[in-house]
């Protein structure tokens, strides 16, 4: 049927609104309709359920529009006037002295003048009149009028490769299209604002609607497809990566786009589109979403422009009498001729073969029965780390706890067995490396040193927090439902800071493990940088929170804010953690 009889018939709905009509109207249009497929079209349109709905509806407004109020008066201001000076001729007695003083109050006449406004004004809706000049042969073309304010209508449009329209690619979550519920994926464009666009490009469709302001009206052939509603936004992720779609040359609009950085958590809205994703900032109050590449689309092209691995000279451990782990790094000579770096039980390239793009995430908040998150602590040779830990640690020794490193090495007169290390064999020590019963280890002169799986658990058994610091590429092997942990990146400052907060500082590099501290040179200043450098760029997705050791108490007040925050507030953890 035309779409001439096909408004005939709404009209005729929208005068009348007599709902018993639809079973009658298809018998008594039978005799008009040549073939079967038509009358098989009007049974169809009359027996659906939305449209019994909105005819119901229509009679209930139609109901509601007798019972609308109608002003008796559109003058009430006049009349008012014209009341005063009738009453001034009159004997005056109290009543019409109050009537008098209330008729010249200020905001009386100002009530008044409101209701004659109000009253003059016809505020039924408008619709735009409806184009004379459609093509009968097109059965199916919607006008469409979209108000646009500043914010994009949240469409974003192509040419078909095989017939050359312009149709609808995408509709944004929550933008102007997508709330107006007229615009489909794969509605075809005829027109904007009466501007035809076959002959056109997208990009210059584009450059019209966002010169446009106010009503925007479309002339659409809609899509036959139909679409399915989507069951998404309800999955989370963290962004491991910096974003910015004008830097996108792949991006198909890049005004969709949705900018974001490392470490921000990204509400997911749809996944229809393989290569762009969907996505809001979790929280924003703004419904409408934007684009980002896909997980998928964002690994392959990070592996294809993924740099050499960087690998740097990892720090080894020992302990001090005084029950403190303290860390430092091997000499210059040492480094040369000592191949004993501390180890994983998998290798760094092991760990950088991934390719950091998002994590789905979930809420979490440690309940009261549970074991406290473990802290790792990460940062380079010389930062203050070990101070740091150090004033945690003294700060609450009943709430704060550390491991006890394993070695090979002989026991000396003054140390216990379980205090300054867990003295055992090497052969033994050997079995637990192949056991992959380490965290990580190292040799040194000859001697196995290392942290165990099992010290991290003594810790938390005794329902402390435990403070762990290691070398980044081991993060990665920690992040378990068993110890679901919060690894926060002590960052040294600027170089320039360096010199001047580290003139009187020390650092630790020995050549045995008894350790003498000395005074930092240039050349530890540049190490430190360097080492922060490439520990971020490398590993940075996986850190928690970043604090800049400027200064020493500065640093510590935000350690321990993070920690309270840490044990009482919710945070975005790995959905594996918790569903494994």
């Amino acid at each position: 049927a035309p779409i001439t009889l096909r408004l005939r018939f709404v009209f005729y709905f929208h005068f009348l609104g007599l709902y018993e009509l639809l079973a009658a109207l298809p018998g008594q249009l039978q005799p008009h309709v040549d073939s079967q497929e038509d009358l098989t079209f009007l049974w169809d349109m009359f027996g659906e359920k939305s449209l019994h709905s909105l005819v119901k509806i229509h009679e209930k407004l139609h109901y509601y529009e007798k019972q609308n109020p109608v002003p008796i008066l559109h003058g009430a201001a006049v009349l008012a006037d014209d009341l005063a000076e009738e009453l001034q001729n009159k004997p005056l007695n109290s009543e019409i002295r109050e009537l008098l003083k209330l008729l010249s109050k200020p905001n009386v006449k100002a009530l008044l003048s409101v209701h004659d406004t109000v009253a003059q004004k016809n505020y039924d809706p408008v619709l735009p009149p409806m184009p004379d000049d459609i093509d009968d042969e097109e059965d199916s073309v919607k006008i469409i009028r979209l108000v646009k304010n500043r914010e994009p209508l949240g469409a974003t449009i192509k040419k078909d490769e095989q017939t050359g329209a312009i149709v609808v690619a995408r509709i944004m979550r929550g933008g102007a299209a997508d709330r107006s519920g007229l615009i489909h994926v794969g509605d075809e464009l005829r027109e904007v604002n009466g501007i035809p666009v076959e002959d056109k490009r997208p990009e210059e469709i584009i450059q019209i609607l966002a010169q446009s302001q106010g009503a925007i009206t479309f002339k659409i052939i809609p899509s036959i497809k139909e679409e399915t509603p989507s069951k998404e936004g309800k999955m989370f992720i963290k962004a491991l990566f910096d974003y910015n779609p004008n830097e996108d040359k792949a991006i198909p609009c890049k005004e969709a786009g949705l900018s974001f950085k490392k470490g921000d958590i990204l509400q997911i809205m749809s996944q229809d589109d393989a290569t762009w994703w969907q996505a809001k900032h979790a929280g924003d109050a703004n419904p409408r979403a934007g684009l980002i590449p896909s997980k998928h689309f964002q690994e392959r092209r990070l592996a294809l422009r993924r740099p050499e691995i960087l690998v740097q000279p990892f720090k080894v451990s020992s302990r001090k009498s005084s029950g403190f782990r303290r860390s430092f790094r091997l000499s210059r000579k040492d480094k040369k001729t000592n191949k004993s770096m501390y180890e994983c039980k998998k290798s760094d390239q092991y760990d950088t073969a991934d390719v950091p793009t998002y994590e789905e995430v979930t809420p979490y908040r440690r309940q009261t029965n549970e074991k406290y998150r473990l802290v790792v602590l990460v940062g380079p040779v010389g930062v203050g780390l070990n101070e740091l830990k150090r004033k945690l640690l003294i700060s609450d020794t009943q709430h704060y706890g550390v491991t006890v490193p394993h070695t090979t090495r002989a026991k000396r007169s003054q140390e216990s067995d379980g205090v300054e290390y867990i003295f055992i064999s090497k052969h033994l020590f050997e079995t637990d490396v192949q056991n992959n019963k380490f965290i990580e280890y190292g040799e040194y002169k000859n001697n196995y040193y290392g942290t165990s799986i099992d010290s991290v658990r003594s810790v938390l058994a005794k329902n402390k927090v435990c403070l762990l610091d290691v070398q980044p590429h081991t993060v990665k092997h920690l992040r378990t439902l068993e110890f679901k942990p919060y690894v926060i990146f002590i960052k040294p400052p600027s170089i320039e800071r360096l010199r001047e907060t580290r003139k009187n500082a020390k650092i630790i590099s020995s050549r045995d493990d008894q350790g003498a501290a000395k005074p930092f040179t240039e050349e530890d200043f540049q190490d430190m940088i360097k080492s922060a450098q490439i520990m971020e760029n490398q590993y940075g997705h996986l850190f928690d929170k970043i604090i800049v050791n400027d200064d020493l108490t500065v640093a510590f007040n935000e350690l321990k804010t993070t920690f309270d925050k840490l044990e009482t507030e919710a945070h975005w953890v790995p959905v594996s953690w918790l569903h494994s």
